[in-house]
C-alpha cells in the first residue's frame, strides 16, 4: 500500500506515519510540499507518489481564528478536503478524511452515533462538516473519521499546544489551574485513533465512523486525571464554561459513540483513562 499522509507533521499525522510505516510505504507529505487548497498541486502530488491510499489530516483548527478568517477555513477545511476527494476519485484511490466532534451542537446530551443529524455552532465546525460532505458526495472510496479531544506527544501545529501541554506549563510556572466542568468530551489519543485506523484499513472499511476512546469526562475531570497519573500535587480547581466567557460557540457536550465499530466487531480503542495513563507512563512528560 502506498499511503500518502496530508498533514504528517501535525499532532495525528506523526503517529498514523509511525504506525502505518510497519506495514505500508509511506508518504509523509507537510503544507511545505503543497497547499491542498490547490487543485493543480494536489494533482500534481497525486501524479508524483501516486498513492492508493489519502489520509487527511490538514485542517484549520484553531477556533477562533476561525471565526476571524472564515473564508480560509472553508478553503483548507471543505475546499481542501474537496479537492483531495476529486482527484482520489479520478485515480481510484481510497481516501480517509479527519472529522471533528464539533459537528454536533450537544444539546442531545447522550453520546452521539453515527446517525445522529450534525447541527454545528461555528465556523470551524461549519468547514469541517462541509468537507465531510464534499468527501462524502464525490469520492467513493472514502472513510470519514469524527474524532474528540486529541492529544499525542507531537503538539497541535495550528494551536501550538494541546490540552495536556497546556496543563503541564500551568503547573511549571506555579499558576492556579482552573478547569471548566461543565463541558463534556473523550479524551483521545493519537496512538490509539492510529491503532483503531490500522484496523479499518485491514477490514476495508467504508463511509462514516466515529473513532473515540471509550467513556466521558469534564475538562476537569481530564485535567485532574492528568496529574493524579503524574502524582504531582495538584487539585484542579472547579470552573464553570460562564467564568471564561467565550468569543466563539461550542457544544457543551461532545461525546461520540463508536456504534460502527463496535457494529463491525472492530472496537479496539481504549477507555479514556486507560490510554492516558499509557501516554503519560510511556512518554518523556519533560517533552510535552
Amino acid at each position: 500500500m502506498r499511503l500518502m499522509i496530508v498533514g504528517a507533521d501535525g499532532q495525528l499525522g506523526t503517529d498514523l506515519a509511525e504506525q502505518f510505516q510497519k506495514k505500508s510505504h509511506v508518504i509523509p507529505l507537510t503544507f511545505l510540499d503543497g497547499d491542498i487548497v490547490n487543485l493543480d498541486v494536489v494533482h500534481s502530488l497525486f501524479q508524483e507518489h501516486r498513492p492508493n491510499v489519502v489520509i487527511n489530516t490538514a485542517a484549520f483548527h484553531h477556533v477562533p481564528k476561525c471565526e476571524e478568517d472564515p473564508v480560509r477555513a472553508f478553503e483548507v477545511n471543505a475546499l481542501g478536503a474537496r479537492n483531495l476527494a476529486l482527484t482520489a476519485q479520478a485515480t481510484g484511490a481510497k481516501l480517509v478524511h479527519i472529522s471533528t466532534d464539533y459537528v454536533f451542537d450537544g444539546k442531545k446530551q447522550t453520546a452521539y452515533t453515527e446517525k445522529d443529524l450534525p447541527h454545528p455552532l461555528n465556523v470551524y465546525a461549519n468547514t469541517k462538516l462541509a468537507g465531510e460532505y464534499f468527501v462524502s458526495a464525490i469520492c467513493d472510496r472514502h472513510i470519514i473519521v469524527r474524532v474528540s479531544g486529541i492529544y499525542g506527544k507531537t503538539r497541535c501545529i495550528g494551536k501550538g499546544s494541546n490540552f495536556i501541554n497546556t496543563m503541564l506549563q500551568l503547573y511549571r510556572d506555579g499558576k492556579p489551574i482552573r478547569v471548566v466542568t461543565d463541558e463534556i468530551l473523550t479524551p483521545t489519543s493519537t496512538t490509539e485513533i492510529s491503532r483503531q485506523l490500522n484496523v479499518m484499513m485491514d477490514h476495508d472499511c467504508q463511509g462514516l465512523f466515529h473513532v473515540t476512546c471509550e467513556g466521558a469526562c469534564s475538562w476537569h475531570e481530564f485535567a485532574q486525571a492528568i496529574f493524579d497519573i503524574l502524582k504531582y500535587p495538584v487539585k484542579v480547581q472547579p470552573a464553570k464554561v460562564a467564568d471564561f466567557p467565550p468569543a466563539v460557540k461550542r457544544p457543551h457536550y461532545s461525546v461520540l459513540e463508536n456504534s460502527r465499530l463496535k457494529a463491525a466487531g472492530i472496537n479496539i480503542i481504549a477507555e479514556w483513562k486507560t490510554a492516558l495513563n499509557h501516554f503519560l507512563t510511556t512518554t518523556e512528560v519533560d517533552s510535552l
